[in-house]
């Protein structure tokens, strides 16, 4: 049986009766061509199921139309909204997505970097390991001048641009919120501070005690793994250890689910005598039997906003020095049940 012929730009051309260059340009979104005649060639396109050849298009251009973003896990909900932030806005542009994980290992992290640059990649996405010290593999995409974009973890490199959220802020909104509900001796579960977003988390949250001259105590500062288990495991410490609390912010969604299941399996009453926030306003906090306070981090915008300085970079290919940008998200505490006295106001 006969193979079926390739749809070319040639065929489009004799159909519209315009020149194959015309067809060429508007297929490239050229701005030499009216947006109407665009209409008419895209249009045409479709119905004739035509596909452009890749590989002629990277070899024109210098480009492969690909990006790859590098995450810590794809099965958190936060990675995935950013993920899907960077396709909404790169997708329709024609550009293709591939999405690494790290698994939160540095050694991981650069064989993802190197299978990509070999890959001759548009740009590179990357919410850095917390094992990630050692910035060689970092280095390497900057030797070979590809755009790389920070997200969320990220570090300080000059010449890189970063789209993150105020940690410090969201801590202190945290805190500040459960003062204001009358909490005095409040936990903080925090995560590995050698990760910067962890550290401006307990930052913010120092800082919001000071604000309201309530005195800090080393008894009330945990540093915990970003899991469920971790904070079932820290409340339990805290409980067997009979150190008083009334409160409790955690850096994680996923360490403060732990703790909300440890303090009802003793029967403590959430909020009347412990209230609790988390931080990132994963899908599950407001679903809970009582609803989880929580920071969000508005991951969709976060990597929308990094698709668009990332576009930014590589269409602007003439300046031999590349502007860098510090793009700093503003968080929103989300209240719900697990921190909100009914009827409570304190005068401070």
């Amino acid at each position: 049986m006969r193979q079926k012929e390739k749809i070319t730009i040639y065929d489009i051309s004799k159909k519209l009766n315009i020149s194959a260059a015309t067809v060429s340009r508007a297929l490239n979104d050229s701005n030499r061509v009216s947006p109407k005649t665009k209409e008419l060639v895209l249009k045409m396109a479709k119905e004739l199921n035509y596909q452009q050849n890749t590989l002629a298009l990277a070899l024109k251009s210098g480009r492969t139309f690909n990006v790859g973003v590098i995450v810590p896990y794809i099965n958190h909900t936060f990675f995935a909204s950013v993920i899907r932030g960077i396709e909404e806005e790169l997708t329709p542009k024609g550009y293709h997505v591939i999405i690494c994980q790290s698994h939160e290992d540095v050694a991981n992290e650069a064989r993802q970097i190197k299978t990509l640059l070999n890959t001759h990649i548009d740009g590179i996405f990357i919410s850095v390991s917390k094992t990630t010290e050692d910035l060689s593999h970092i280095q390497e995409i900057q030797d070979d001048g590809v755009p790389l974009i920070f997200f969320d973890r990220k570090k300080d490199i000059r010449g890189v641009s970063s789209v993150t959220i105020n940690d410090y802020e969201g801590a202190f909104m945290a805190t500040e919120h459960l003062i204001k509900q009358g909490y005095r001796n409040i936990v903080h579960i925090g995560g590995d501070s050698k990760l910067e977003i962890y550290k401006h988390r307990y930052d913010g949250y120092i800082a919001a005690l000071r604000e309201y001259d309530i005195a800090i105590d080393n008894n009330l500062i945990l540093e915990v793994s970003s899991t469920v288990e971790a904070g079932i495991e820290a409340v339990k410490e805290l409980l067997d250890k009979n150190i008083e609390f009334d409160a409790f912010f955690s850096a994680s969604d996923y360490v403060a689910l732990g703790g909300l299941r440890e303090l009802r399996s003793r029967g403590i009453k959430i909020p009347e005598e412990v209230g609790v926030v988390g931080f990132s306003n994963e899908p599950f906090t407001k679903y809970l039997e009582c609803p989880l306070t929580s920071v969000g981090q508005t991951p969709m915008l976060m990597g929308q906003i990094a698709a668009q300085v990332f576009l930014e970079q590589i269409n602007d290919q003439s300046k031999s020095v590349k502007v860098e940008k510090k793009v700093v998200l503003m968080p929103e505490l989300y209240e719900r049940e697990t921190s909100s006295k009914k009827g409570v106001t304190v005068n401070l």
